[in-house]
């Protein structure tokens, strides 16, 4: 058993990259605080991926006061399926997925039901600020329920996994795949019981997985291989990350995108403070390949040659 000291210099001589560290020496450093609210607010992190050509969910409407909650029947007519998340929220906390209607009530992608009066309490509870950043009041945002693309199925459960994406001076240096399971309710959420996968940065084929800080080898649900897959578009989702480093203007950054079924590619949101859980997906250290950026990126390079770099260096050879 080690100390906990024998364990802060095992994880530093393997490159793990800490909480207190990403914030001093990276965080601070390249995210100018007035860049924040571009991304935590996903409302206006939509409207910049939009106006910079990256194609996103469509938005149904954003309820912002308490009075507005009883406009949600009309906003909702005629739609059966469809995603509410807190504008300003964090964690995956708050975000609901409704993937149908019976009669008067929704389906939950766990299959529960939901009646109308949950729903808009539920949406109440949102402006409330109950999910938000720091407990502020919130808006709720209304959009369209991606569709799984086919290669995730065999390993997803109740839900569209999403791709993580760590983005460093504009360069992707570590990558992820979360995929939902029973325990998350369908949500592509690490801290609600997903599945992460890491993914090589040069190939997009996916590695062994973690869940709940457990290495796993198959979906606990599906029971399907979870390494080998061949994400699609893997080069394009490489570049669009990339390029939210030059619409955002953050230096460090989480991209998280969904590939659907009919639209391919879309983004959900940018995380000025992303996790560093992918360290554990990837068996891999963040430090040595945040340093190899320092130590060799080039300030002014295109996104193509940002890409074809992060390929060349982070890629399992």
């Amino acid at each position: 058993m080690l100390f906990p000291w024998q364990r802060a210099r095992a994880l530093r001589a393997a490159g793990v990259l800490g909480m207190n560290q990403r914030n001093g020496d990276f965080i601070a450093r390249v995210n100018p605080r007035r860049l924040y609210p571009l991304v935590d607010d996903k409302v206006r992190t939509k409207a910049l991926a939009q106006a910079a050509g990256i194609r996103v969910p469509q938005l149904y409407g954003v309820l912002r006061i308490q009075h507005e909650v009883a406009q949600l029947p009309d906003l909702l007519d005629g739609r059966e399926d469809f995603v509410v998340k807190p504008v300003n929220g964090s964690g995956g906390n708050g975000v609901l997925v409704i993937v149908g209607k019976r009669r008067d009530r929704y389906r939950k992608a766990s299959g529960a039901l939901l009646t109308e009066d949950e729903l808009e309490h539920h949406v109440s509870n949102t402006l409330s600020g109950l999910y938000s950043l720091g407990g502020q009041p919130d808006a709720a945002m209304i959009e369209y329920r991606v569709k799984i693309d086919s290669v995730f199925e065999p390993i997803s459960y109740q839900g569209v996994p999403d791709l993580r994406t760590v983005v460093y001076r504009g360069y992707p240096v570590l990558a992820m795949v979360r995929l939902p399971t029973a325990l998350s309710d369908g949500k592509a959420n690490l801290h609600q019981g997903a599945i992460g996968a890491g993914i090589d940065i040069a190939s997009g084929i996916t590695g062994r997985g973690v869940w709940r800080n457990e290495i796993v080898d198959e979906h606990i649900d599906t029971g399907n291989p979870i390494a080998g897959v061949q994400v699609p578009q893997w080069d394009t989702l490489l570049e669009l990350a990339a390029r939210c480093y030059d619409i955002s203007g953050l230096g460090y950054l989480g991209v998280d995108f969904v590939l659907d079924r009919d639209f391919g590619p879309m983004m959900l949101e940018m995380n000025a403070r992303p996790g560093l859980n992918i360290q554990i997906a990837n068996q891999t250290g963040l430090l040595p390949r945040l340093a190899a950026v320092d130590a060799h990126a080039r300030d002014g390079a295109d996104v193509a040659e940002r890409v074809a770099f992060a390929k060349e260096r982070f890629g399992r050879h």
